[in-house]
């Protein structure tokens, strides 16, 4: 807007880290110029170059458009305390999305179709979210046409965006904010989930680390209006540091995932040892509050799981992978 005002015909935005940026310009830009972006390394060298004289042409499209959003939830279970798990089903134009998003959506569809077998004690609601990389628009859509009382039902969300990054870190939502970065903690809830999942990484003996509630994924709507909210992800377009090498292996100064946003975002993206931890802890944190969400709202449930610490885990011991075992319910 300020670029536009100043008499600008066009604007060429640029990182202001090494990399390329990702972003949007959000729902609220109307302006009739194009808006592109470069990597730091071509921003500068642009902003350096005197008498610079560049043409700018953008394949654009602005208008109404219209998206989808896929709900399921079980037969099963307390309608008036349901447990959402969701991932976002689109991906940007540039790229075919396998780890942003397909690795999310892909794991909660599995895990639906592993819950099949179970009798949960609370109704799971599975959704696939349209539209998240043009502003979150099928979530918040969802969230803002809920009534009060359909609000007031969902015990509590679990998101999964980019959970097989190739060169990965276990992250999980700071719940409690207990990394004091960026947003303040998520609803009363929020910090339960995040424990949750610290207790699977525990079972597996691998290293976590916290990130931060950024708005930048589909939980931002949910924790908007106050419902507890968690989950995973392995990084985007972060740089990974020589401490988290140490802890996670890969490769320090590279992006978590160097095709992020990128056409090469194919199936060969994927760190498929990583990806299969996450879809067990996918499956974890959903069979569990399946079960009961004591911790996050106060409502127990029953069933005959394990536990560690006082948080229920699938079957299986440390070693076993939960999601390729039979579930067991009641």
């Amino acid at each position: 807007t300020n670029a536009y005002n100043a008499g600008a015909s066009g604007v060429v935005i640029y990182n202001n880290v090494p990399g390329a940026i990702s972003g949007t310009l959000g729902n609220g830009f109307t302006l009739d110029i194009p808006v592109t972006s470069v990597t730091d390394t071509v921003g500068q060298q642009l902003a350096a170059t005197a008498d610079l004289v560049l043409r700018l042409k953008t394949d654009t499209f602005r208008g109404i458009a219209t998206t989808y959003n896929v709900l399921a939830e079980s037969r099963r279970g307390n309608p008036n305390n349901v447990v959402m798990v969701g991932a976002h089903l689109d991906s940007v134009n540039a790229g075919p999305g396998i780890q942003d998003n397909g690795s999310g959506s892909a794991a909660i569809l599995e895990v639906a179709e592993q819950m099949a077998k179970v009798k949960p004690r609370n109704k799971v609601r599975f959704a696939l979210w349209g539209a998240e990389e043009a502003n979150l628009v099928g979530s918040t859509y969802y969230v803002n046409n809920l009534s009060a009382d359909e609000r007031s039902r969902i015990a509590l969300y679990l998101n999964f965006d980019m959970i097989g990054s190739p060169n990965h870190v276990f992250f999980i939502y700071d719940g409690d904010d207990s990394d004091a970065e960026g947003a303040g903690p998520g609803p009363a809830g929020s910090a339960e989930i995040e424990k949750t999942f610290e207790a699977y990484y525990d079972l597996k003996h691998l290293p976590f680390k916290g990130t931060d509630f950024s708005g930048r994924s589909d939980y931002g709507p949910f924790i908007a209006v106050g419902i507890p909210s968690g989950g995973l992800f392995t990084g985007a377009e972060g740089i990974k540091t020589a401490d988290e090498v140490a802890l996670w292996g890969g490769t320090a100064g590279q992006q978590y995932d160097p095709c992020y946003h990128l056409a090469c975002d194919t199936y060969d993206n994927i760190n498929l040892s990583a990806y299969d931890v996450n879809v067990d802890a996918v499956a974890f944190a959903t069979l569990r509050y399946a079960m009961s969400t004591k911790d996050v709202n106060g409502i127990k449930g029953k069933g005959n799981f394990p536990s560690l610490n006082g948080v229920p885990s699938t079957p299986g011991s440390a070693n076993d992978s939960g999601l390729h075992d039979e579930p067991v319910a009641e």
